[in-house]
């Protein structure tokens, strides 16, 4: 084979890896995006009430994710390896999103919660087996960066229609009706990209299943302090662009006043990020995957330090800000996963060739979640407690609304890079994948 065909080949099964990311990515946009808004104004619970359930069942499927994997190291064991694990969550997820999406007339807190509950479950198996897949089966620092790259940047695409279409979908419905009329098309897309992930996409070394207890493989895994490190940092920042995903809906309809615009500002945000990521990608070639998720972090920073300023009918300002805090959100989204690939490879290594990929991912998944939860969970009751509340017009409650939407996480973002910059000699003892250390 030449050079060529195999640089061809090797691009085919990189992107045949990515492509779950767009379902994936597709199912979990709504979740914390619109299912607030949703159980809000159309089913008529407080901001109080949805925060808290969001918060409890959120906390509840975290603490799961690092026990699902461990599961998925054991599941090496099996003839598929963690491939099956992903083929048995994916219908589960498909029939969760209906639920959630297109719940029935009165429909309250514990229709919300069991859903979310569900949803959040599947979601977890399959991305914590298919993210450990991912780290297994790329040999070096670049390729790792490859396909992180790869799967984000399908997980971008899943994002950005998941952020258009229930614009589309409405016509003269509700909003509500777009919602339930996309979980019934998330459905034949979940299953076409699936089908080219699980049958094209490239399968992982052999490894053993791991045969330590749970508590023992889970210990193992934060007895790494760049690792538990890495989870701090990961925490902080993740924290900061959670909040925002949480409110956005509510500044774009009150601050702005513009709320036919909404679906615009996201697909701008994640198209933005989508074609951000090759250049971070080329950037961290040369100054190291940290720095430049340091650089990500300045640029969000400086980016809502200036949303927070914004008022009614600036429309063309937050479109700009979108588009730059887009470009620092593909740097979170390649930097810290490629970094965590880098960590595993040098710190997990084992004679035995025991699997460990999973539990790191599923600690890793904890605190995703943990994440959101603490930014729906905090950010709305919140808001609720500074006076704000969907509609309002008063002074006071749109100075809160922007203050939570843009300020809170300029402080997060600070604290996270602070972290980053102090502890970067332990982040940089991973091969980071720069020009000289090639």
């Amino acid at each position: 084979m030449t050079v060529a065909a195999a640089s061809l080949s090797a691009r085919g099964a990189t992107l045949a890896y990515g492509a779950l990311g767009l379902p994936l990515a597709f199912a979990a946009l709504p979740i914390y995006v619109h299912v607030p808004r949703l159980y809000a104004d159309a089913l008529g619970l407080s901001l109080a009430t949805v925060g808290l359930v969001l918060l409890a069942a959120r906390i509840v499927d975290a603490l799961t994710d690092p026990m699902i994997g461990w599961v998925s190291d054991r599941a090496c064991a099996l003839p598929a390896g963690r491939v099956s694990l992903i083929a048995l969550a994916l219908p589960v997820l498909g029939l969760g999103m209906i639920g959630l999406l297109a719940p029935p007339d009165g429909a309250g807190a514990l229709w919300l919660a069991l859903s979310v509950t569900v949803v959040s479950l599947a979601y977890s198996v399959a991305t914590i087996a298919y993210n450990a897949w991912g780290a297994e089966v790329a040999p070096d620092p670049v390729s790792r960066t490859q396909v992180v790259v790869s799967r984000e940047g399908f997980a971008l695409a899943g994002v950005i229609l998941a952020a258009g279409l229930p614009g589309l979908l409405v016509g003269n419905d509700s909003e509500a009706d777009g919602l339930a009329r996309m979980a019934w098309i998330f459905l034949p897309i979940l299953l076409l990209f699936a089908t080219w992930t699980l049958l094209l996409a490239p399968r992982a070394p052999k490894s053993s299943p791991g045969r330590g207890s749970v508590l023992r493989g889970l210990a193992e895994a934060l007895g790494c302090l760049s690792f538990r490190r890495l989870l701090l940092v990961f925490a902080a920042n993740g924290i900061a662009a959670a909040i925002p995903s949480a409110t956005v809906l509510f500044f774009v309809a009150d601050v702005l006043q513009a709320p036919q615009l909404a679906g615009l500002f996201l697909m701008i945000y994640f198209l933005s990020a989508a074609c951000s990521l090759p250049l971070w990608a080329r950037l961290s070639r040369h100054l190291g995957k940290l720095r430049t998720w340091c650089l990500g972090m300045v640029l969000a920073m400086a980016v809502f330090v200036w949303a927070g300023l914004l008022g009614a009918g600036e429309f063309a300002a937050f479109g700009v800000i979108c588009l730059l805090s887009g470009m620092a959100l593909g740097a979170d989204l390649s930097m810290p996963p490629s970094l965590l690939a880098d960590l595993l490879a040098r710190e997990s290594t084992r004679a035995d060739g025991e699997a460990r990929a999973g539990a790191w991912f599923g600690w890793w998944n904890f605190v995703t979640k943990a994440n959101l939860a603490l930014a729906a969970g905090l950010a709305l009751p919140l808001l609720g407690w500074l006076g704000y509340a969907p509609g309002a017009r008063s002074p006071d409650a749109l100075l809160a609304l922007a203050g939570v939407y843009a300020l809170v996480p300029v402080l997060l973002k600070v604290i996270a890079l602070a972290l980053a910059w102090r502890w970067r000699a332990l982040f940089d003892g991973a091969t980071e994948g720069r020009l000289g250390a090639q």
